[in-house]
């Protein structure tokens, strides 16, 4: 939730988009929360539009779409297998009916 958040490789802001990213999808300023969230989820509709599988479309918001295409489905990176899981829990769980006693 750190909206001035840059990890190791350069990703910026709530939604980790790398400049190269947000400046395709017109973000003018990857810390400013409203357009990195907005820039953010443009490029995973994008992404789920392009794989038509929401777990590819992840894999690729993590580790690029280059990557996805290369290996035909989810890369062999630790970090983009364990993002996808973790995403698709915690989708999961939110998505769950709740019980009814």
């Amino acid at each position: 939730g750190n909206a001035k958040a840059v990890s190791h490789a350069g990703a910026k802001g709530l939604m980790q988009l790398m400049d190269a990213t947000a400046e395709d999808l017109g973000v003018t300023d990857s810390l400013d929360p409203e357009q990195n969230i907005m820039g953010g989820s443009r490029f995973l509709k994008k992404l789920i539009d392009r794989y038509q599988d929401v777990e590819l479309a992840l894999a690729a918001y993590n580790a690029g779409p280059g990557n996805v295409d290369k290996y035909g489905g989810l890369p062999p990176f630790a970090e983009t297998q364990n993002y996808v899981t973790k995403v698709m829990a915690l989708f999961e769980e939110a998505t769950k009916s709740p019980k009814v006693p």
